[in-house]
């Protein structure tokens, strides 16, 4: 008996994820997608539709927020947002031991 488990789990194939362990791995990256995507939306889209109330508040040498947001702030979030989805990607590819040398 106890020789037919250990051939069973030779026979097991090594570093080949279950499609349970699959489920959860699309599942959290699904979820980092779709955040980061509501705050690529967001930072896309809301300085458009507040533009006056953003020119009230100035930053750096006396840009209002609106103009900067537009000419770099939503550029330097789109940034983050791409090395933030890397890194967070590169861990959970180690948490469900998909990562590459």
């Amino acid at each position: 008996m106890a020789e037919s488990a250990k051939h069973s789990v030779a026979l097991e194939p090594v570093g080949i994820p279950r499609q349970r362990d699959m489920a959860g791995y699309w599942a959290a990256n699904m979820r980092l997608i779709i955040g980061l995507l509501l705050i690529w939306f967001g930072v896309t889209f809301l300085p458009i539709l507040f533009v006056n109330q953003l020119n009230q508040i100035e930053v750096l040498t006396g840009f209002p927020l609106g103009y900067y947001m537009g000419a770099q702030g939503s550029l330097i979030v789109f940034v983050v947002l791409i090395f933030f989805y890397a890194r967070r990607m590169e861990r959970l590819d180690q948490q469900y031991g998909l990562a590459g040398d």
